[in-house]
C-alpha cells in the first residue's frame, strides 16, 4: 500500500524539517559516547554564537518543550525574593504569569491588547513605579497572534533602570536578529522545534555568565535548574540526565544547514518572503489579517475567520489537511481565528500552494463571505481591551 506523504506543516512547531535534519534521526548514540559529547559541544557554540553570546554569556541546554526552558528560566534567574514584571499580549505571557504563580515568585504584568506591542514606556512607567521588580520578562514574537514586540528598545529601558531582562524568543531565534552584544539581556530562551527547523524536544538558554554564577539555589525544581545543568556541564561536557540524543543529532545536522545556507539573515530573507506571499495571497481571496503589517513578524499570520454560515475550521482544517496542508487554530478567547505558519524547511512556492489549496477548499465549503462578522458594540474582546498593569 502507498504511504501517503507527510502534510507541509503550516505550524509555529512542530514544522516540516528538510530530509537531513529527520535522516540524522536514525542513527543512535550514547549519551557518554565521545561523538555525542563532540555533537553537544558543537550545538551549545553554535547556538551561542547565533546569539552573539561570546565570552559573556553561555548556552545551557534543557530537555523538553520550550515552556520547560521557560520556566527553568524563570526558576533559575529569578530569587524566590524576587519581583518580575510580565509584558503580557498574548497567551504566552499568561502563561508566564501562570508560571510565576506556580513557582511562587511575586509578579506584576503590563498588559496591551493583543493586536498591540508592548512599548517601551509601558515597561519605563512601570519600572519606575515600582523600585522592588528585579526582572522583567519580554515575550519576543508572541506566537498567539504573530505579533512582534521591540525586544532592543525594551531592553534598552531595563538596562537603564538597573534591572534584569529574561527574554522568551521561542519563535523569533534564528530568523529576528538578537545579539547579545547590541541588546543586553540577562537569559534568552528558544527551543529546537522553531526557527532553526529541527524536531521539537530540546529547549536552551543562552544566559549572560555573571547573571548565572550567584543562582545557585534558587531554582524550585532539580531537573529545571540551568545552574547546576551548567555547573555540571562545565565539569563533564555532559548533560547531567538522559539527552534527548536523537533530538540534539538532528538540531546538529539544522545548525549545519541553518549555516550553508547564510545563516539568520538568509533565515529571516527567506521568511519574509513566505509571509509576503501568505498575506498577499489570502488578502486577495477576501480573508484578513488580524494584526497591521508593521506589527506582524513573519513567523506566524493570524486571519479573521470568515463570518459565513457555513464556515467552520474543523471542516475547513480537514479539507485542507487532505489537501497536504496543516493550519493552526487560533488563540484568542473572544475572536474567531485561525493562524498560518510562515516557518519551516518551506519556501514561497509551497506558501502559494497553500493559499490555494485553502481558496480550493473554502469555494469547496460553498463559503463566500470571507470577511470577518462585525463586531458587537456590547462587547469588548482583548483584542480591544485598554493598556493595564496589575499586580498580585
Amino acid at each position: 500500500m502507498a504511504t501517503r506523504p507527510d502534510p507541509i506543516l503550516l505550524t509555529p512547531g512542530p514544522l516540516t524539517t528538510a530530509l537531513g535534519v529527520k535522516q540524522r534521526m536514525l542513527h543512535d548514540w550514547g549519551s557518554r559516547d565521545t561523538d555525542f559529547i563532540g555533537m553537544t559541544a558543537d550545538v551549545v557554540r553554535q547556538i551561542n554564537d547565533i546569539a552573539g553570546g561570546g565570552d559573556t554569556h553561555a548556552c545551557v541546554p534543557m530537555q523538553g518543550s520550550g515552556t520547560f526552558v521557560v520556566e527553568a528560566m524563570i526558576g533559575t534567574l529569578v530569587p524566590r525574593n524576587g519581583h518580575v514584571l510580565v509584558c503580557v499580549n498574548g497567551e504566552y505571557g499568561r502563561r508566564i504569569v501562570k508560571i510565576c504563580d506556580i513557582l511562587g515568585r511575586r509578579r506584576s504584568t503590563v498588559e496591551t491588547p493583543e493586536d498591540q506591542p508592548t512599548t517601551a514606556d509601558m515597561v519605563h512607567d512601570a519600572l519606575a513605579a515600582d523600585g522592588s521588580i528585579t526582572h522583567v520578562v519580554l515575550v519576543h514574537c508572541e506566537t498567539s497572534t504573530g505579533i512582534l514586540n521591540p525586544l532592543e528598545e525594551i531592553a534598552k529601558v531595563v538596562s537603564s533602570q538597573g534591572r534584569s531582562l529574561l527574554v522568551d524568543a521561542m519563535s523569533s531565534f534564528a530568523a529576528l536578529p538578537i545579539d547579545a552584544r547590541k541588546v543586553r539581556f540577562d537569559a534568552l530562551v528558544a527551543a529546537s522545534g522553531k526557527c532553526l527547523e529541527s524536531v521539537p524536544g530540546m529547549g536552551f538558554a543562552v544566559v549572560r555568565k555573571e547573571a548565572l554564577e550567584p543562582c545557585a539555589g534558587n531554582s524550585h525544581s532539580l531537573s529545571l535548574d540551568l545552574h547546576d545543568q551548567h555547573q555540571y556541564y562545565l565539569k563533564t561536557k555532559q548533560w547531567r540526565f538522559t539527552p534527548p540524543v536523537q533530538v540534539v543529532a538532528a538540531l546538529h545536522e539544522a545548525l549545519r544547514l541553518f549555516n550553508d545556507a547564510g545563516g539568520q539573515a538568509a533565515r529571516y530573507r527567506r521568511y519574509r518572503d513566505n509571509c509576503d506571499a501568505l498575506v498577499r495571497g489570502l488578502t486577495r481571496i477576501g480573508l484578513v489579517p488580524f494584526l497591521k503589517q508593521g506589527l506582524q513578524a513573519p513567523i506566524i499570520v493570524t486571519f479573521h475567520a470568515p463570518s459565513d454560515a457555513k464556515y467552520d475550521f474543523n471542516a475547513f482544517y480537514g479539507k485542507v489537511r487532505e489537501r497536504g496542508y496543516t493550519l493552526y487554530p487560533g488563540k484568542l478567547t473572544q475572536v474567531e481565528t485561525f493562524r498560518v505558519g510562515c516557518i519551516g524547511a518551506i519556501g514561497a512556492a509551497e506558501i502559494q500552494a497553500a493559499v490555494d489549496a485553502m481558496a480550493a477548499t473554502l469555494k469547496e465549503m460553498g463559503v463566500t463571505q470571507l470577511a470577518p462578522a462585525r463586531p458587537d458594540p456590547g462587547s469588548r474582546s482583548r483584542a480591544a481591551a485598554p493598556a493595564s498593569s496589575r499586580n498580585r
